[in-house]
């Protein structure tokens, strides 16, 4: 089960960033490992807590979480994600630490630096953007890259391949990058290793896709629905009765129109609009009627709406 940050802190959603800071530091001073000594258990519990604290601190971090949900954001951003540019080691000198103390915590987390911080061999310091409590780490991972790519309606539902070209430093990079389907505005995917080099010799940053849905005639986008127009007769909205609607994805579906159906009138079509991500499902398609009103009438038109006219119509 994923981690739900606001409940490791014990503070609401709508927490400010001065109420964040305060939970942490109170549940940092209760757990740091200068006061567990060395209970494994507890040392996990501080780990979780700076995650969280690391994650929910950073108001970009913080968006994407809240955008994306607990477990999808943990699938989607690594250790070294969560922890770029967060250096524990100054946090905690801010709340009175100097980098713990015990045989156990050091153990755990890797041999004690020359600041009295530790280094070494645990990933969950290692990740961190500063290098751990006290050590800056020599082979810092380059920079991330966002790229926004425009989609079609037939990108979104069907997938597509792109070749994109990016900056890398100082050289331009084609690179082929295969769409899924349901890539819509908000969700990202993530291309390891495709960012920008490190000065210093690690680790590529990452690349990160977004998409940017476009629009198609009669055909607009919302999250995973579409809103498609579809011209009906003055006959037919006052009638009703079977119409043929050809769906974004190429079927052919019928749609009883009720009779005395309104303009703008909206009518969903369950299932029939963009895949989601994760495969599971479809979002709907609501078809938006527009009622053809003629602009000139032919003269037996003319006599019979005249005749409708005197019926009250």
């Amino acid at each position: 089960m994923a981690d739900d940050y606001y409940r490791i802190l014990g503070i609401e959603k709508n927490a400010s960033a001065a109420e964040i800071k305060k939970a942490y530091r109170k549940l940092a001073l209760k757990y740091h490992p200068d006061k567990t000594q060395g209970d494994k258990a507890l040392e996990d519990k501080f780990k979780k807590i700076s995650e969280a604290y690391a994650v929910l601190s950073d108001s970009e971090k913080r968006n994407q979480y809240d955008t994306y949900g607990s477990a999808d954001f943990q699938q989607r951003f690594s250790q070294e994600d969560i922890f770029r540019n967060f250096d524990l080691g100054d946090i905690l000198k801010e709340f009175g630490f100097s980098g713990g103390r015990g045989g156990g915590f050091s153990g755990s987390f890797g041999q004690r630096g020359r600041s009295g911080g530790f280094s070494g061999g645990n990933p969950f310091f290692q990740n961190m953007g500063g290098g751990g409590f006290g050590q800056q780490q020599a082979a810092m991972k380059g920079k991330d890259i966002e790229y926004e790519i425009p989609l079609t309606v037939d990108e979104l539902i069907n997938g597509t391949q792109k070749t994109i070209t990016i900056s890398q430093g100082n050289t331009t990079k084609a690179i082929e990058v295969k769409i899924p389907k349901g890539l819509t505005q908000g969700k990202k995917i993530r291309l390891p290793g495709k960012g920008e080099p490190s000065p210093h010799g690690g680790p590529a940053g990452n690349l990160y896709i977004r998409s940017a849905p476009l629009g198609s005639a009669g055909c607009t986008v919302e999250g995973n629905d579409i809103l498609m127009n579809q011209s009906v007769k003055l006959s037919q909205a006052l009638l009703g009765g079977k119409i043929e609607v050809k769906t974004p994805a190429g079927k052919t579906v019928s749609l009883n129109l009720p009779a005395g159906t309104n303009n703008k009138a909206k009518m969903r079509l369950p299932g029939f609009g963009i895949p989601h991500m994760k495969g599971n499902g479809c979002g709907d398609l609501f078809v938006v009627v527009n009622i053809d009103m003629p602009k000139r009438l032919t003269d037996r038109q003319k006599e019979l709406v005249q005749e409708l006219e005197k019926t009250g119509l």
